[in-house]
């Protein structure tokens, strides 16, 4: 499992930068102040949870559980690493 820092790296030491991108991400769902984020397993990096237009809106009931995120990364400017993810769907992971 890479960390979107390697990832950003790897892309970069080729010459290019990171892309829209699609994914399926592990963390933990955390909601503080009506804004929902993702803090990713394993790397602990944080991304807003952001719905698309055809997804259900982020329930509190997720707030401090681990879930499965599918959605879209979007493309970060050249040396930085993705803020949030257009989350399609979401659910709860019960391999934790």
């Amino acid at each position: 499992m890479a960390t979107l820092n390697q990832l950003r790296e790897a892309i970069g030491k080729n010459g290019f930068t990171m892309k829209q991108s699609t994914a399926m991400i592990a963390g933990k769902v955390l909601v503080t102040k009506g804004k929902a984020v993702l803090q990713v397993s394993g790397s602990g990096e944080i991304l807003e949870l952001i719905p698309e237009p055809s997804a259900t809106p982020l329930m509190t009931s997720f707030d401090g559980k681990s879930a499965l995120v599918d959605g879209t990364i979007p493309e970060a400017g050249k040396g930085k690493l993705p803020g949030s993810i257009r989350y399609r769907s979401m659910k709860e992971d019960d391999s934790k």
